[in-house]
């Protein structure tokens, strides 16, 4: 099965004219997601012409996009400084899942949007974040659907890159996925790691889940906790930055270092102590994701 997205995702692509909405709305068309909709203030009532020669119907608003067409998916191709009000008027309209791609949004900015998402009952992914894909069905965001595989195994990462990696040497060894989730780097965002290791839990099909973290702040660590008391499929963690030196901020702007709860170092503990099983080298996920499933 999958979590958060599957065959019967109906998206709308916010910023769908622009350079990166365009070229990704053409490969998540490809792979076969159900894009429904795009959305480019000022010009609604034109039309987006995807690779496979589908034509997806522009829209100035999701409001509209989502009467329309059912769209109960976002993905949010806009530049920083109006990416907030994106995901904020998506959630006003009713999308039930955003999925904020947009890198580099102001703090402040997604504090706002956040609570604002919360209060209406609608799920954020991201921002700075690839966005999810679930192999075979739909994939929503920018990772690449040829590294991807149908199989049991969940995959939840702070780092796209990584999450690329992971992913890639688990299917090479013949090890599939049931929903790669990239939750993304920021200081503030929507869905963390316990959010996915939850919803997880509830797919029967997820047999082990890769859970790769970084330094900086203690999400690592609450989520080993909450897999100590409430899962039972295994669980493989790897952290990301093992050789930071404190204070130095890594790539995103959460992995920076603050005191020793924040160390690669303190996490792996920590995953050890709560019964992960840690990989030290991104090389060594695949082998014990093979070890867990009995491979």
């Amino acid at each position: 099965m999958s979590i958060f997205i599957d065959r019967q995702s109906r998206v709308v692509v916010q910023g769908i004219t622009g350079r990166d909405g365009s070229f990704h709305t053409h490969q998540m068309v490809e792979y076969g997601t159900d894009v429904v909709a795009g959305v480019t203030p000022g010009k609604g009532g034109q039309s987006f012409t995807s690779s496979t020669g589908k034509e997806i119907p522009i829209f100035n608003t999701v409001e509209d996009a989502r009467e329309a067409t059912g769209a109960n998916v976002s993905v949010i191709y806009v530049p920083p400084a109006f990416a907030a009000g994106a995901i904020m008027e998506a959630a006003d309209a009713g999308v039930e899942f955003i999925v904020a791609i947009t890198e580099g949004i102001p703090v402040l900015d997604m504090t706002r949007a956040a609570g604002f998402v919360r209060d209406r009952g609608a799920r954020l992914l991201g921002p700075n974040c690839p966005g999810l894909i679930t192999p075979g069905q739909a994939k929503v965001g920018i990772i690449p659907g040829q590294i991807t595989t149908p199989g049991p195994v969940g995959v939840i990462s702070r780092s796209g890159t990584l999450t690329y990696e992971a992913v890639n040497q688990l299917t090479q060894a013949g090890i599939g996925q049931t929903t790669c989730v990239g939750i993304g780097g920021d200081p503030i965002i929507g869905t963390n790691f316990i959010d996915c290791l939850e919803a997880f839990s509830k797919d029967p099909d997820t047999k082990a889940i890769a859970m790769i973290g970084e330094i900086g702040g203690t999400d690592e660590q609450e989520a080993a906790e909450w897999i100590r008391d409430h899962l039972e499929i295994p669980v493989v963690g790897f952290i990301a930055g093992q050789t930071a030196p404190p204070g130095r901020q890594m790539g995103h702007a959460g992995a920076i270092i603050s005191g020793s709860a924040g160390t690669a170092a303190e996490k792996m503990k920590v995953f050890e102590a709560c019964g992960l099983a840690v990989a030290k080298r991104p090389a060594d996920i695949r082998v014990l994701i093979g070890e867990a499933l009995g491979l």
